[in-house]
């Protein structure tokens, strides 16, 4: 595409921002189609998604803007419905993209797929009978999932832990699988269930569980950027003093629990919203996201902040695991066309901009955490929220908004007077 940056978008009606976008991205009118219409799961595709389907939940869907990644302009497509998450990660992005932007990468799509083995004898001799009949076992596993073996993917490799549970010694064996492009629960699923007879056969035991792990840490992705102080300066506070300010969050997050769970919501307020644009199992994502900050013992925050020879640098670590194929991909119209707006960016990738995303969006809150506050520009984008669940609409949306900012009140009953008196004052003159 030719840029992320897209100046006033903000401020532009509904159908402008869509000519906007068929303009920049190339899009096509039937693309266009899609993006414009309020119900974008049609209830049939709902009803085989689900059980006793009633309906569909509509959310958002915006645009996280002005990112460059690794060089390359990426347009994020984000579903999330709290007000502030999309305005301040697009100003992160533009605050960082003068430093150069973000740099991310991830690692190959491999997850692992847990067998429980239990009521072994000699739980040490199960763990070497596994491991010697370990091409055997990938061979039955890949031969359930011919198709993802013949694309290049499928089960790798294999470990064997030996776990205490209760008063019993089990064998915990792990399934490594190269899932492509994939998210790869379901495959893996099938792969663990097929093998387990063939496990028993060969260690004697009784299998139990067989699922994969949502802990996904042979998949992780990462992204850093490096911020010059004065890119930084903004509500009266110099770049300096922004940059520390940040960085003294970073260390209060790693020194409490308290604190770097809301530290670590912050960098997923990014991360599930395009987890969602895209399709994806956000709750998962969440999940591994969390064990593996506290895989020390200690829960510690996903980013880390520091200043260094006149700039901010910011880096972030943690299990993504994503599909760009399969699953919700196809079943909701809407998202190839958000997939598209991204460049169809393949699983790998795409767990890279989410690493991005995340990193941008904990700056962001730090950033109004250390100067302002954080509920200043939120409060103010909540009053739009208000102003709608009062009834306003059209342009009397920004209307009541701004005359819930200027009294300083911002609640539902105040936003109904407001509007109150905007419909009598008409019918008087």
């Amino acid at each position: 595409m030719a840029s992320s940056r897209l100046p006033g978008f903000y401020k532009m009606k509904m159908a402008e921002r869509l000519r906007r976008l068929a303009e920049q991205l190339e899009m096509s009118s039937d693309e266009l189609r899609v993006l414009g219409q309020s119900a974008t799961l049609p209830v049939a595709n709902a009803d085989a998604m689900i059980e006793n389907a009633v309906g569909v939940l509509g959310l958002p869907v915006g645009l996280g803007l002005n990112f460059l990644i690794n060089g390359e302009d990426v347009v994020v497509p984000m579903a999330v419905e709290e007000p502030s998450v999309i305005a301040a990660v697009s100003l992160a992005a533009k605050i960082a993209r003068e430093g150069g932007g973000f740099l991310a990468d991830a690692d190959e799509p491999r997850m692992i797929g847990q067998v429980q083995v239990t009521e072994l004898a000699n739980p040490e001799a199960a763990r070497t009978a596994i491991l010697r009949a370990r091409e055997e076992i990938l061979a039955a596993a890949n031969a359930l999932q011919p198709a993802m073996k013949a694309r290049g993917g499928g089960a790798k490799d294999l470990e064997v832990r030996l776990v205490q549970v209760g008063d019993e010694m089990h064998a915990i064996v792990h399934l490594i699988v190269d899932t492509q492009d994939a998210m790869g629960a379901n495959l893996i699923n099938t792969m663990c269930e097929g093998v387990a007879p063939l496990l028993e056969r060969i260690c004697g035991g009784r299998v139990r569980l067989r699922i994969l792990s949502n802990l996904a840490d042979l998949r992780l992705a990462r992204a850093a950027c490096n911020i010059p102080f004065e890119e930084l300066a903004d509500f009266g506070f110099s770049g300096a003093e922004v940059a520390h300010g940040i960085a003294e969050a970073s260390r209060f997050a790693e020194a409490d629990p308290y604190r770097a769970c809301t530290h670590n919501k912050g960098v997923m307020n990014g991360v599930d919203a395009v987890a969602l644009a895209t399709g994806n199992d956000w709750r998962a994502i969440e999940a591994g996201a969390h064990a593996f900050a506290a895989r020390s013992g200690k829960y510690q925050p996903l980013t880390r902040w520091w200043v260094e020879r006149g700039s901010l640098k910011g880096t972030t670590e943690l299990p993504i695991q994503v599909g760009t194929v399969g699953g919700a991909v196809k079943a909701n119209p809407l998202i190839p066309v958000l997939l598209r707006m991204m460049g169809d960016p393949p699983a790998r990738k795409l767990a890279a901009i989410m690493a991005a995303v995340g990193l941008a969006q904990n700056m962001a809150a730090l950033r109004a955490l250390g100067t302002v506050g954080i509920q200043k520009g939120h409060m103010a984008l909540h009053a739009r929220n208000l102003a709608v669940s009062a009834g306003a609409k059209g342009s009397a949306v920004e209307v009541v908004a701004r005359a819930l900012i200027a009294a300083g009140e911002i609640k539902l009953h105040r936003a109904q007077e407001i509007l109150a008196k905007l419909v009598v004052a008409p019918e008087a003159t």
